[in-house]
């Protein structure tokens, strides 16, 4: 079991950091979209094609794509601690790591925050994830 709880916090620092590099490339693809603003008026039949151009931009943007894959390589490897760990401990447990470690990459990329809740908030979740595990 101890084992499994480095895992699922390595899992919800992972999904943090991609979160956060993630959230970067999607604003990247919103400043693409906006640049690119050749799209005409869509018809019933263009929403399709439009949504569809639309996603293969976004992931032809490799500051999107890369962190993408690498949640969803996570994303597997919670799936397999949640096959020997109890729901109750696995979900709270990645979920607080996860919620952490989003607001501390987001403060080091650079995000506008309030830094004080933003820390207080962190210890609070620490202080949980303590709590859930002892």
């Amino acid at each position: 079991m101890v084992g499994d709880i480095e895992k699922m916090i390595g899992v919800g620092l992972v999904w943090g950091a991609t979160n956060a590099l993630m959230r970067r490339g999607a604003l990247l693809w919103d400043q693409a979209l906006k640049s690119s603003s050749s799209q005409q008026n869509t018809a019933h039949g263009n929403k399709l094609l439009t949504s569809l151009k639309s996603w293969l931009k976004l992931l032809s943007i490799w500051q999107y794509t890369i962190p993408f894959f690498v949640n969803l390589s996570a994303s597997a490897t919670f799936f397999a601690i949640l096959s020997h760990t109890p729901i109750s401990l696995a979900v709270p447990v990645t979920n607080a790591t996860t919620f952490a470690a989003t607001a501390v990459f987001g403060l080091l990329l650079g995000e506008q925050t309030h830094l004080g809740l933003a820390l207080f908030g962190t210890s609070l979740i620490v202080l949980g994830i303590w709590l859930c595990i002892t």
